[in-house]
């Protein structure tokens, strides 16, 4: 059982997915507003968030890039038809996944599960290498699920820190953008890459001293990214 933040103000729309949710049985609060989000976010520490982006006053987008201040709890956007340009905001912003509504509680029900498993990627199989591998500056414990860099700790949001665990345990390999979406994301269609470029873009923020001109996380042009080699 999971405890779940959602943030929703359709009455209609957030007692159908507070239903779905507390059916499989996840401990479940709703407000509708984003200041109410945010308040929640402090008092219940929750294992996800659920967050739509049209909100009354403070924007969801506004409270995504105020969660990420302070928080790396996975986060899914509820986001209306159309809004693509919206999506692709919060993605950058930190947002972990997106949902388009209307979505059944089935498809809200995966993409949260796939999210959670994101928190804890070393026991998933997506990135089987254990112990400490170093690159120049970059050190990663695969164990602990710490990355520092000149020896401080770097702090990344779940999906970041499983895309830098899967394609720096295959040094040198490429891999396209539908396998990223497929071993990271769980998703088995086509269509979301702006997921992983995004997921991208934050993580060299992190890590790179010059996003720029990347050094660990590099692109193949036409094709997607790969790690810099580790040294022997």
């Amino acid at each position: 059982m999971s405890r779940v933040l959602l943030i929703e103000d359709d009455p209609a729309v957030r007692r159908g997915i507070v239903f779905g949710l507390n059916r499989n049985g996840h401990e479940t609060e709703a407000v509708g507003t984003g200041e109410d989000g945010l308040e929640a976010l402090e008092a219940i520490r929750p294992d996800l968030v659920l967050l739509d982006l049209m909100l009354p006053g403070m924007s969801g987008l506004e409270v995504c890039r105020r969660v990420r201040e302070t928080s790396q709890v996975p986060l899914v956007i509820l986001s209306a038809r159309g809004d693509d340009i919206d999506i692709v905001i919060g993605l950058e912003a930190g947002a972990d996944d997106y949902v388009v509504k209307p979505a059944s509680a089935a498809v809200i029900e995966a993409r949260m599960r796939a999210v959670l498993r994101r928190v804890a990627p070393a026991q998933d199989g997506a990135a089987p290498a254990t112990g400490l591998s170093r690159a120049g500056e970059l050190e990663i414990d695969r164990d602990a699920l710490i990355v520092r860099k000149r020896g401080t700790d770097v702090t990344l949001a779940p999906s970041e820190l499983k895309l830098l665990l899967f394609l720096s345990a295959a040094p040198g390999r490429t891999f396209n953008r539908q396998q990223l979406l497929e071993d990271i994301w769980e998703h088995s269609y086509y269509g979301d890459a702006r997921l992983v470029d995004a997921c991208v873009m934050r993580l060299r923020s992190k890590i790179e001293d010059d996003p720029r001109r990347p050094v660990y996380i590099q692109t193949v042009r036409g094709f997607g990214y790969r790690f810099g080699p580790l040294p022997a």
